[in-house]
């Protein structure tokens, strides 16, 4: 006998973050993890100075405080609330260690994020990739195809809304549809991590289904528009069952006081909100309009972020990326995600958006 993992482990692919730096080049824009470019809020910063005293005791197990301020700020109930001190990725890992078995398909669409393979191979079940519908100007997730892929065996269906790297999102009735459709016994889990910069009328984070049904979980981060990515905040809204199911395989104190604090400050901070939605929305609106200038297709996006289309060759995305890395302009190659002509572009501070338009327009000019 050899020491072995469970089935599906060897099969993962490590999950890979943006780049952070090219070598030999000092001045550098990391355009390429989704960051916050305003940061994090004046409260938030104040709250982990008021942390520092507390860093040798243990913190509270169940995160009362920040549950409390996230209950009081978005209307939920605090007892149908679960945070995470390892970001939404460790909920959504969670949910697949607590419901997917052996053998369990669990179905998420072809550009997904990619935690959502990993996460059901880890726990050797079998991941059903559903292919998504592409328009003119976007990539999208398809509810009919998602639901066509649902068998007896399904226990799982992962929906990242607004979607990672595309942009698009369901609307409401779509999102509904998708639920509709589904048996009782697939838990439906919507990863809404980019939510709070979606300002169309007919969207929603999937806060109500979950009020309304036994089978569907809402996970949401503090990483994007709340500028904390570096602390590692999630949390879910969940059915009661499903709340018990995780509380009892997560880790003891897995949310740290200055995670706490830092949390229940930032979602306070709704002034500090809306300046990065203001923020983002002007500058995504420029982006799109002077890259699509240059003749590239940058597709509609509802996040922080534009997806940039190259064609194969001489104006390929590979080698777009290599001409806007030695200008320290580090976007993201997404062929991990099924799309190797295209990179995807963070909203940046103002003087990277610039930069970054003007070195693509020297680039399609070369």
């Amino acid at each position: 006998m050899t020491l072995a993992p469970k089935p599906g482990i060897s099969d993962i692919s490590p999950y890979v973050g943006g780049r952070a730096g090219v070598p030999g080049v000092a001045k550098i824009w990391k355009l390429s993890s989704n960051e916050s470019p305003l940061g994090p809020s004046p409260g938030a910063l104040a709250a982990i100075d008021q942390a520092k005293d507390s860093l040798s005791l243990y913190p509270e197990g169940s995160a009362q405080l920040l549950r409390d301020a996230i209950g009081e700020v978005c209307g939920l109930p605090a007892d149908r609330i679960v945070a995470s001190g390892d970001g939404s990725d460790a909920l959504l890992t969670m949910l697949a260690n607590a419901y997917v078995q052996p053998g369990d398909e669990v179905i998420f669409s072809e550009h997904a994020f990619l935690v959502y393979k990993i996460a059901t191979l880890a726990n050797s079940g079998h991941p059903v990739i559903v292919p998504e519908k592409t328009t003119n100007s976007a990539i999208k997730v398809d509810v009919e195809a998602m639901l066509k892929a649902v068998t007896p065996k399904t226990r799982m269906l992962y929906i990242a809304n607004p979607n990672n790297p595309t942009g698009s999102y369901l609307t409401k009735d779509e999102l509904r549809r998708l639920h509709a459709g589904l048996p009782d016994n697939v838990l439906l889990v919507i990863d809404a991590a980019y939510s709070e910069y979606v300002r169309a009328d007919d969207y929603e984070d999937g806060a109500a289904l979950v009020l309304q049904h036994d089978n569907v979980v809402m996970t949401r981060t503090f990483s994007k528009i709340h500028g904390l990515a570096g602390l590692r905040i999630g949390w879910m809204y969940a059915p009661a069952a499903v709340c018990d199911a995780i509380n009892r395989i997560r880790g003891p104190f897995n949310t740290a006081l200055m995670q706490q604090l830092a949390g229940a400050a930032a979602i306070r901070d709704q002034a500090h909100l809306e300046d990065a939605v203001a923020y983002n929305q002007k500058w995504r609106e420029f982006l799109t309009r002077e890259i699509r200038g240059l003749g590239l297709r940058v597709d509609d996006s509802a996040a922080n972020f534009v997806l940039i289309h190259f064609k194969p060759g001489e104006k390929s995305a590979a080698n777009a990326d290599k001409f806007l890395g030695s200008k320290g302009l580090i976007l993201r190659g997404v062929a991990n995600y099924g799309l190797p002509d295209a990179l995807r572009l963070t909203v940046g501070p103002n003087e990277a958006n610039t930069l970054v338009v003007a070195a693509l327009r020297e680039f399609m000019g070369r």
